[in-house]
């Protein structure tokens, strides 16, 4: 009979040469813990600053009061820019 999946977990594939695999097992076995949490435990922190970082911009100060004077104070639309707003199209 096949095994069922839970509906709150999938499952990862990793093919990778034996010698890498007994290192993770090892360093696995030295801190107690099976294969897949000591993966986990250690990937998931670097997916998770990856992530951050691509999701955030983090702007100077004099780049923030820039943005902000521009919301409050926005330039007046550009004759490309009215253009392509009667048009219905975007830039580019």
């Amino acid at each position: 009979m096949p095994r069922q999946i839970s509906d709150t977990s999938s499952r990862i594939e990793l093919r990778i040469p034996p010698e890498q695999k007994a290192v993770l097992a090892r360093a696995a076995a030295l801190e107690n813990v099976d294969l897949t949490s000591f993966i986990l435990g250690r990937i998931l922190p670097e997916a998770r600053a990856v992530v951050e970082r691509a999701e955030h911009v983090q702007l100077s100060e004099r780049a923030s009061l820039r943005v902000l004077d521009l919301l409050e104070f926005p330039p007046e639309p550009t004759d490309r820019l009215r253009r392509a707003a009667k048009a219905g199209r975007t830039l580019g």
